[in-house]
């Protein structure tokens, strides 16, 4: 991964060439849409505090866990032993981009979501509020922290999400194989390009015009930006949102060419 240092040269950079997040100058409907219904919707939805009052007690949360950790590991702590206080910190989305994959999920009506990287489930209760009728199948390597996940789900009262458990490379075409097609995927697995790429390419092939694919950590470290490189200039993608922490892939066919944004947020 890139240093503190470059990291925040990079964002210094995003923020000063990307576009101001008002929708002013975009000439996409879609993306003007996206950024003045969705992006900047502040309304506070009925789940938000529940999810933030449990990533409260995670983060205070002292019990340690073993982990089996088949990703690029983690900045933090290198230990297989790690409370879960530490994991939350470390791993955890902020919940402004938790609560924008709610917003997304309610807005472009998701019944079908998949999420590689369950992790202690704080993103997958967002996913699976934003719509109580679909379903999340959502992803773990961690034996233990998927069994964290899974007693944050009953205490959210989350009947829809399904959580599949081990090493992606050997869980996740078994799974696509049961499904139709993907409304919504997020992939916050593994944090190596070539594993990345292969997860969008398997995703691909359950992909619809309206599907939303959104890459976690797109400008973590060189691999992960030339990933993104990959997945942005594939055919079959017409419209991609660079939000520096995440990626939001659009394969929508009124796009006759394709279009890249950066937007701050």
């Amino acid at each position: 991964m890139y240093s503190a240092v470059k990291l925040a040269s990079k964002y210094l950079s995003y923020f000063l060439n990307a576009s101001n997040g008002k929708g002013h100058g975009v000439h996409s409907p879609f993306v003007f849409d996206f950024i003045t219904n969705v992006l900047n919707d502040s309304r506070t939805f009925y789940a938000y505090e529940e999810l933030e009052n449990l990533r409260r007690e995670l983060l205070s949360d002292k019990r340690v866990l073993t982990i089996e950790d088949f990703g690029a590991g983690s900045a933090i702590a290198k230990s297989n032993q790690r409370r879960v206080g530490d994991i939350a910190r470390a791993a955890l989305k902020p919940k402004k981009f938790g609560q924008l994959m709610f917003r997304m999920v309610d807005y472009y009506k998701a019944q079908t979501i998949l999420e590689l990287g369950t992790s202690l489930g704080i993103t997958t209760g967002y996913l699976a509020s934003g719509n109580l009728k679909g379903k999340v199948y959502t992803f773990e390597g961690a034996k233990q922290v998927a069994e964290v996940a899974k007693q944050n789900f009953e205490k959210l009262s989350l009947k829809n999400i399904q959580v599949i458990e081990g090493n992606f490379d050997h869980t996740l075409q078994p799974q696509l194989n049961n499904i139709p097609a993907i409304d919504f995927a997020f992939v916050d697995g593994n944090h190596r390009k070539e594993p990345t790429v292969d997860y969008f390419e398997q995703l691909l092939k359950k992909a619809t015009e309206s599907s939303v694919f959104i890459f976690d950590d797109i400008h973590w470290s060189e691999g992960m930006e030339e990933a993104w490189e990959m997945i942005k200039s594939h055919p079959s993608v017409t419209l991609t949102i660079d939000l520096f922490f995440i990626g939001l892939v659009f394969f929508r066919k009124e796009q006759k060419v394709a279009q890249h944004f950066r937007i701050r947020f």
